[in-house]
């Protein structure tokens, strides 16, 4: 499901747990093809939750693949979803926009025994490179897709805007299932 480079470029550092563990926030993804509303799982996936609130907020470090800089930028705001696959998912949260970059650190799954399985559309997921290479690129199904249990941390349920997703997920694409036209995650707005 795409992901980042080797540990070389991208050291392994483990997320930090922080107090939104606790509660169930929801998100709000904001694209250029219309809107769609997330629960996010803190109790199956904390420190996934954790780490995806902080990138939307602005309030974790991150190492910007394009220039190498560190920055406390939202992450999410202004990147696009850069591969979409009808009767499967939507795939973003990538810096660069290819499927090749993240946040310049790594953090392993979440995978908890009788946790939420990939048993219906809308689940909102890690992509990542293999075990416990999570970043920041996330990914939504479009129909139920149990191959991928125990292989990606799900941290979220669609609760409104299904049709948005499936909108996106058939919109025409070119080489690596990139949309023709560039959809744009134009905000993620976090509310706990």
């Amino acid at each position: 499901m795409g992901g980042t480079p080797g540990d070389r470029a991208y050291p392994r550092i483990h997320a930090r747990k922080s107090k939104q563990e606790e509660i169930m926030p929801n998100a709000t993804f904001v694209t250029s093809e219309g809107t769609f509303k997330t629960k996010l799982l803190a109790d199956s996936a904390p420190i996934t939750v954790a780490n995806f609130v902080d990138l939307a907020n602005g309030k974790r470090e991150w190492r910007d693949p394009r220039d190498n800089e560190r920055k406390s930028d939202k992450l999410y705001d202004g990147t696009i979803f850069h591969r979409v696959i009808p009767e499967f998912m939507i795939q973003g949260g990538d810096p660069l926009g290819s499927g090749m970059g993240g946040p310049g650190y790594k953090f392993e799954d979440e995978l908890p025994p009788g946790g939420p399985k990939f048993d219906k559309p809308g689940l909102l997921a890690m992509a990542n490179a293999g075990p416990n290479s999570n970043g920041s690129q996330f990914f939504v199904t479009v129909i139920p897709t149990p191959w991928l249990n125990n292989k990606h941390t799900i941290f979220g349920e669609v609760t409104e805007g299904m049709d948005v997703i499936n909108k996106i997920s058939t919109l025409p694409t070119g080489a690596q299932d990139r949309p023709q036209t560039d959809v744009v995650l134009e905000r993620v707005e976090i509310e706990e």
